[in-house]
């Protein structure tokens, strides 16, 4: 009897846990009846992954051909899946006649690149013909069409704006943002067919890397490595003050090295430590935010971080592993400062750690699991020998692949090996979409010189003040962040503000595209636009607003420690010694106590305002890695340290109710 309600309480969650994501996540919203045509997704999406791994064992095709397979067969899957409006994904029994359609003059428009690829070559010279430009401008409108269903309309906003500028910017007063003005089909063909749109640099990394490390987190997700995730954390941590809450930190955390999604992570872990969390005496605000803000954090954490850090690495021209080891500290800044933050505001609350016997053994885990952790150790030492991320994520689905033979509850058959080949195509759908999309927003900047406008623009308005050009760069990117994709999101801001920062203020270049990186992601948690926080209050029935600020709260690292390695860039690695790594890291820590406790407003006892207050300076002076700003930081913390250590009472407890 008992077991039956356990069953039925677990089959509740997970049917809450998909109406959420179809809520809040746009990339969940596909059909559910295909009809007779759901062996033609199958057999697309199975021969877009077989293409991937076979391109990345062969290396046999040019950039712009793979990139116009990848695109092309992504967009006529697209348009069998997803359909045209919310809702109609249940309702419909099969695909309309005219997403067929859609379907496959969507997928010849990509095709059209391959079968004419030497004429189109040449096309820069001799010129396009009526066909090649029809082609264009149905592609670009089918991809337009093929975002909107899988990403939303904020991005085809941003994207169809660009484009009425490349045609009508001549129009514009001189001393706005006007240009020479782009004829139809000059402007379809030059985004269509040429290396700086569609095709461009997003697409070609989507394509060659993206894909595969997609792929492989859908494999590992197949052998329960999520699972063994939750469980591991809860073994570590569940013990200690306010366990539950730092169970789902460290869980989170684990689980976005193979997920770059701050809503699925959310949702996924959240449907385990959430209720886990309430449970043991946190507020259903507060779960939710942890969730989500550890989830978010997903995207910063090496090895693998979101689509956008292998954009990041074609970008600056270096190897990945120079953008994975410099990620390290700032990730551990940033997870260190919520899984603090659930420590303070359980040490507020009196919540405890769970009893020994409820939890699961960390030795029998390792002993049991711990060779679900291979593939990630293999992809990381692949990438730090020195070979290509194409050929690490693939070392790392053939290893992932292989593990999940080794326990008979994730041996895969033949039926099985063919949905999870057709899932790793699903799963990349989205992220190829936004990619493609974000390339016609980079091609409209290369071709227009609207990059060279926005950075007149940004210089004027901050009047040439470094910390204003961050703001300014920031609110930019945050706001954009509430509309588009994270890797979108990157390649906007990398292509207009990164430059700014670099050639007009003298920023190293890997911390301003950290800069943009990171404020793009914490849009996911920045009110009033925070979907994974909505998430995580779906999960918990608790208020969304109140989640959001909340989780702004615990993750308050990402707002700091972007500006402290603009101007001290050995955060991110960049001149530095193995003394001034230790120096840095070590101050930026107990930094991050200090501002975590000022935010929840607790070290030893309930904090008063001023002593809040000092906590937060204090914090910001340690975290800046300089030898006097941290004395003066650690002698302001030690301060109120003794002073809550001497007062008996919890006087600061009515003020700070006060105050938040």
């Amino acid at each position: 009897m008992k077991e039956n309600h356990e069953n039925k309480h677990v089959q509740n969650e997970q049917i809450d846990a998909k109406e959420i994501l179809e809520k809040y996540d746009k990339e969940s919203n596909f059909r559910v009846k295909l009809g007779k045509w759901a062996w033609v997704v199958t057999f697309l999406g199975v021969s877009l992954t077989v293409f991937h791994l076979y391109t990345a064992f062969t290396s046999v095709l040019p950039s712009q051909q793979q990139g116009a397979i990848h695109l092309g067969t992504a967009l006529g899957i697209i348009f069998l899946l997803f359909p045209a409006k919310k809702g109609l994904q249940k309702k419909q029994r099969t695909v309309p006649w005219y997403d067929v359609l859609l379907a496959f003059v969507a997928m010849y428009a990509g095709y059209h690149k391959i079968i004419f690829y030497d004429d189109l070559t040449l096309a820069t010279i001799n010129g396009y013909t009526t066909l090649d430009v029809i082609v264009s401008i149905i592609g670009i409108l089918l991809l337009l069409e093929a975002t909107r269903r899988t990403v939303g309309v904020p991005i085809v906003i941003v994207a169809s704006i660009m484009i009425l500028y490349t045609i009508f910017g001549n129009l514009i007063p001189t001393k706005v943002l006007s240009h020479a003005g782009f004829a139809v089909n000059d402007m379809s063909t030059n985004l269509w067919f040429r290396s700086s749109g569609v095709f461009g640099t997003p697409i070609q990394i989507s394509a060659k890397f993206i894909f595969l490390f997609l792929f492989f987190g859908v494999i590992l997700v197949h052998t329960k490595i999520g699972q063994f995730f939750n469980d591991l954390a809860l073994s570590l941590t569940g013990r200690y003050t306010g366990g539950t809450a730092k169970t789902a930190v460290v869980a989170s955390a684990m689980t976005g090295m193979v997920s770059g999604s701050s809503v699925g992570n959310t949702v996924s872990s959240g449907s385990f430590t959430i209720p886990m969390m309430k449970k043991s005496g946190f507020k259903p605000e507060f779960a939710a935010a942890t969730e989500a803000s550890a989830s978010t954090g997903g995207q910063l954490m090496p090895p693998l971080m979101g689509a956008a850090a292998f954009i990041m690495m074609e970008y600056l021209s270096v190897d990945y592993s120079t953008i994975m080891l410099a990620a390290i500290i700032p990730a551990i800044l940033y997870f260190t400062g919520i899984f603090i933050g659930t420590h303070f505001e359980a040490k507020k609350l009196k919540i405890h750690g769970l009893p020994k016997s409820e939890l699961p053994s960390f030795r029998k885990l390792m002993m049991k699991n711990g060779f679900m952790l291979l593939p990630l150790i293999i992809i990381v030492g692949t990438i730090l020998a020195g070979f290509t991320p194409q050929r690490a994520a693939l070392m790392g689905v053939v290893s992932a692949f292989l593990i999940s033979f080794i326990r008979r509850e994730t041996r895969m058959n033949l039926r099985q090996i063919v949905e999870v080949f057709e899932q790793g195509a699903r799963v990349a759908l989205p992220v190829i979409a936004a990619c493609a999309t974000a390339g016609i927003i980079a091609g409209v900047v290369s071709i227009t010189g609207l990059g060279t406008k926005f950075a007149a623009g940004i210089i004027a308005l901050s009047g040439g003040i470094l910390p204003f050009a961050l703001f300014f760069t920031m609110i930019a990117c945050i706001i954009l962040g509430m509309g588009l994709p994270t890797t979108a999101n990157y390649v906007v801001t990398a292509t207009i503000a990164a430059p700014v920062l670099i050639n007009e203020f003298g920023v190293a270049a890997i911390a301003a595209h950290m800069f943009v990186f990171y404020f793009g992601i914490v849009a996911d948690i920045t009110p009033p636009v925070c979907l994974a926080a909505y998430a995580g209050a779906g999960i918990a029935r608790a208020n969304p607003f109140k989640s959001g600020v909340t989780a702004v709260k615990l993750a308050i690292a990402a707002f700091i420690i972007p500006y402290i390695f603009i101007f001290n860039p050995i955060l991110v690695l960049v001149d530095v010694t193995p003394v001034k790594l230790i120096f840095a890291l070590t101050t930026s820590l107990i930094g991050m106590i200090a501002v975590s406790s000022a935010v929840i407003g607790f070290l030893v006892r309930n904090s008063r305002v001023w002593e809040r207050l000092v906590l937060f300076v204090g914090g910001l002076l340690m975290i800046y890695p300089e030898i006097i700003t941290t004395i003066i930081g650690l002698v302001m913390m030690g301060t109120i340290w003794f002073i809550q250590k001497q007062r008996k009472d919890d006087s600061g407890e009515l003020e700070l109710r006060a105050t938040v």
